[in-house]
């Protein structure tokens, strides 16, 4: 299980997205975006190198506040060829140097993703060591969901979401993760026969809570 430490972060996670999510396809502002934390789980490394979040914050620089999903991946040592998934680097308390990554483009994000998917895997609390997160409510696909492949993790940014792709299912389909990197809250069912889905809650501005899905599985999508 991930330890949480009580420490600092220099600079914070909040302020490396404040620079990082204008730079998304996905990001919605038309300026800096100010950002505050509403949500977000966790999930466990097995080899416990790596620290896997889920941070949700919402800005409300513009007229409308916009909430995005941004899975993290902290690591105590750079990974090769992997710049363009760099969010920052930061300095923890306790830690040292860390680098931050885009957990999408990380295999060992992904391949954790699979498994919450799978039903083999819990989400742990974003603030507590060793801690289940209940609230988080994973509804299985109905075929089974793949490994990761080997080889670097292949994934596209939409307007909306990034979709990862990981693997044949049928001929002639791709395996699909779809991250929904600006959260709605809403319908939490599937339209899509074998489609599996992870929803969560977070926090609007006015303290109200909601749900919404954060991602799922689709191992039909024709390609």
């Amino acid at each position: 299980m991930a330890v949480i430490h009580e420490t600092t972060m220099v600079p914070t996670k909040v302020e490396l997205l404040a620079s990082w999510l204008p730079t998304r396809s996905w990001y919605r502002g038309s300026t800096r975006p100010v950002l505050q934390r509403t949500g977000g789980f966790r999930l466990d490394d097995p080899a416990g190198e790596v620290g896997i979040e889920f941070m949700v914050v919402t800005d409300t620089s513009g007229a409308q506040p916009v909430t995005y999903q941004v899975p993290f991946a902290y690591r105590g040592a750079p990974r090769d060829d992997a710049e363009d998934a760099l969010i920052g680097t930061s300095m923890h308390g306790v830690l040292g140097q860390r680098w931050l990554y885009d957990g999408t483009r990380d295999p060992v994000v992904v391949a954790q993703i699979l498994a919450l998917l799978g039903g083999t895997v819990k989400a742990q609390a974003q603030h507590a060591s060793a801690t289940v997160d209940e609230s988080v409510a994973v509804t299985t696909p109905d075929i089974a969901v793949p490994t990761l492949a080997s080889g670097p993790v292949v994934a596209e940014d939409g307007s909306s979401r990034t979709d990862i792709m990981v693997g044949a299912q049928v001929p002639g389909s791709t395996a699909i993760v779809r991250v929904n990197r600006v959260l709605q809250p809403g319908d939490e069912s599937s339209d899509r026969a074998g489609a599996g889905h992870v929803t969560a809650s977070w926090q609007l501005p006015d303290g109200a809570s909601v749900r919404g899905v954060f991602l799922s599985f689709d191992g039909h999508v024709e390609s």
